[in-house]
């Protein structure tokens, strides 16, 4: 692969990798940095929408993923006093996708899917434990600084795409603004491997409470009955430590779904939750793809699913720009047509559906509660 003549992606998770894909099988030379020293386990996304879903399914992707995930024909909103609120069929979908559900698996176990099909084209490579330090460009290309303490080398490329997470090296490098904000409460998941579907709960299930909501995930894990992913707010005054001890985990799981039981909990972890979009996903040569681009609450699933569609829309963009086919300007359109529907779309929505779950005024819970349900009795709403 010529120094010059290909791309670099900067960040090996599951936008990075489908990005360097989408470019690789257009016959793009690329090569992916990522940081850590393997494909990394993250415990958050999991969820695909059906857009998703077709947008893999041209590289064989969902096709993999249908051999060990979950279909999720069926999921509720449900309130923690009135119980079931409303439950959606997505089957009302089947004359517009072929993959008319929700589709649940692990975000790390996407990845290895992914990763094994970039390994088929060899103009294409992923280079672990490469950190990226530094990203410079000029008229020609540009070139990344990669350093991982014992040894600091200099790589160029034609184009640089930032797909290295909400920390991105790349965008900090560029100097682009990651305009939004921050909520005060963090988000803690457990999960369990108690069958919640025994009690009435779908496959997903959001449960609305002033005090305290829920999201409820069931994930494959590494078989059949899989585990029960379920997501609690966690206020500021309470601190990792406590929100993650087995007490707090234990108070909420029962708060929840009571058993007389202990719940033997499986997994546990705490993150910040931000809602923000970089000012601008271009800069010259130098594009940004998932996280390095936009943030958003988990609520609605939109973070990983956006991710997936930028690395579709760039890949498709930079390959034409990269063979000569289309002028540069045409990444200005990925960059209006992936911005645009993360300011207008995906933060709107992710906020609404927090302050939906969480809504304290009784009358404002009252009119979401009737307007979802006008809803669900609507098949073409």
């Amino acid at each position: 692969m010529s120094e010059q003549d290909r791309v670099i992606v900067v960040g090996g998770g599951p936008v990075g990798l489908l990005t360097a894909l989408g470019l690789a099988t257009r016959k793009v030379p690329v090569l992916v940095l990522e940081a850590e020293p393997a494909l990394t386990i993250d415990l958050r996304a999991g969820t695909y929408h059906p857009p998703s879903l077709e947008m893999m399914a041209s590289f064989g992707i969902t096709e993999e993923m249908h051999k060990i995930g979950i279909r999720v024909p069926r999921w509720q909103i449900r309130d923690r006093t009135e119980g079931l609120i409303v439950e959606w069929d997505l089957s009302v979908l089947s004359d517009v996708t072929p993959y008319p559900y929700r589709f649940h698996l692990e975000q790390h176990r996407l990845t290895p899917i992914i990763y094994d099909k970039l390994r088929a084209f060899a103009h294409a490579e992923v280079r672990f434990g490469a950190p990226v330090t530094a990203v410079t460009q000029d008229a020609d290309g540009a070139q990344v600084t990669v350093d991982d303490g014992s040894r600091c080398e200099t790589l160029r490329a034609r184009y640089v795409v930032g797909a290295d997470g909400g920390r991105s090296a790349v965008r900090k490098a560029i100097g682009v603004d990651f305009e939004g904000f921050t909520w005060p409460d963090r988000f803690v998941v457990a999960s369990t491997d108690y069958p919640m579907n025994e009690h009435g709960y779908t496959a997903n299930a959001y449960v609305a409470d002033p005090d305290e909501w829920a999201a409820v995930f069931q994930m494959p894990d590494a078989g059949p009955p899989g585990l029960w992913r379920v997501v609690f707010p966690v206020p500021p005054e309470e601190s990792d430590e406590e929100a993650l001890s087995d007490a707090s985990c234990e108070r909420r799981l029962q708060s929840l779904l009571a058993r007389p039981e202990p719940y033997r909990i499986i997994y546990r972890s705490i993150y910040k939750v931000h809602q923000r979009v970089a000012s601008d996903f271009r800069q010259g040569r130098i594009v940004l793809a998932g996280d390095a681009a936009h943030l958003n609450n988990p609520l609605g699933a939109f973070g990983l699913n956006g991710g997936i569609h930028d690395a579709v829309n760039l890949s498709e963009k930079l390959a034409e720009v990269f063979a000569g086919r289309a002028a540069e300007d045409l990444l200005d359109l990925y960059t209006r047509q992936r911005r645009t529907a993360n300011i207008e779309q995906v933060q709107a929505n992710s906020i609404s559906n927090k302050k939906r779950l969480e809504a304290r005024d009784p009358e404002a819970r009252r009119r979401n509660f009737e307007e979802l349900r006008q809803t669900a009795a609507d098949p073409a709403a």
